[in-house]
């Protein structure tokens, strides 16, 4: 099965960190990042789709973070 996690944050070393995290843990980038204002709190977040191959099968209360 091809697990699929949307990752997202403010645009700060944070986010920089959560993706490179799942990427040591095997994930891989799908697609080109996206950047945008929000401008109900004044920053700007960034958002990167992650793919992961898994030997499971999808139920709705995986916890895709522990993939």
């Amino acid at each position: 099965m091809k697990a699929y996690r949307l990752l997202t944050g403010e645009d700060a070393s944070a986010f920089c960190h959560k993706v490179t995290e799942a990427l040591a843990k095997g994930w891989e980038l799908y697609g080109d990042p996206a950047y945008g204002y929000d401008a109900a709190t004044g920053v700007m977040r960034c958002a990167q789709a992650v793919t992961k191959e898994v030997d499971a099968t999808y139920s709705a209360d995986m916890k895709l973070g522990q993939l």
